[in-house]
């Protein structure tokens, strides 16, 4: 894949309130790495919103110019049945991520616990299903298009419809980069309540980006 990320635009908003609910739960074993680390809400992060647009813009563009091909699918044979990520960067105060998103597969509402994220789409586009308080709210997010997500955000990511995913349709991967600081530990995960309001159904402990991915 091979084109160029367009002047990028970034989107930020005052975080909802969120409504408490179950305990925490673990998902599935994590790596040790990942164990040792502090629960990310209790760590501080120098990086702002901007710095972390920063950073995906330029994991985009280094995606782009080939530099981490050694980390894509063998062969550019992209997965189509589940999502797919691999980690560009990672330290104590950040992971970036690349993903690639497939037809009808969501993340279901979501948050990222004590991390702030962005993201830049680099091909193809994204929907997002975003809770504003009140009710869900769509965007798109084409090729080019940045966000940043604050504390609290709850949001939903599905692969955009495939005549908006690019020129090739399904055949193209719809990719993007995301990065978090402090780097993940857990994710809540939510659902609407009959009175319209939102209620917190679990939280698991993970470092996978933007819901199970494999």
């Amino acid at each position: 894949m091979r084109s160029s990320v367009s002047s990028a635009r970034s989107v930020t908003v005052t975080a909802p309130p969120l409504v408490a609910g179950t305990p925490l739960v673990r998902a599935r074993p994590l790596p040790s790495d990942v164990v040792d680390r502090p629960v990310a809400s209790a760590l501080p992060t120098r990086l702002r919103p901007a710095d972390l647009l920063r950073l995906t813009d330029e994991g985009a563009e280094d995606v782009l110019a080939g530099r981490y091909d050694h980390l894509l699918p063998a062969g550019g044979a992209w997965p189509t049945a589940n999502r797919w990520a691999t980690r560009l960067q990672s330290d104590d105060e950040v992971d970036v991520w690349l993903i690639s998103w497939v037809p009808d597969k969501s993340t279901e509402l979501h948050d990222h616990a004590g991390s702030l994220g962005a993201l830049t789409v680099l091909g193809g586009a994204l929907s997002e299903f975003r809770w504003n308080g009140r009710e869900l709210r769509q965007r798109t997010l084409s090729a080019g298009d940045q966000a940043s997500f604050p504390l609290g955000w709850v949001h939903d990511v599905v692969r955009a419809p495939d005549q908006l995913a690019g020129p090739g349709g399904p055949q193209d991967p719809t990719l993007s980069v995301h990065a978090y600081s402090p780097p993940l530990t857990a994710m809540s995960y939510y659902e609407i309540t009959g009175h319209g309001s939102l209620r917190r159904t679990r939280t698991v402990l993970t470092d996978q980006p933007e819901g199970d991915v494999k």
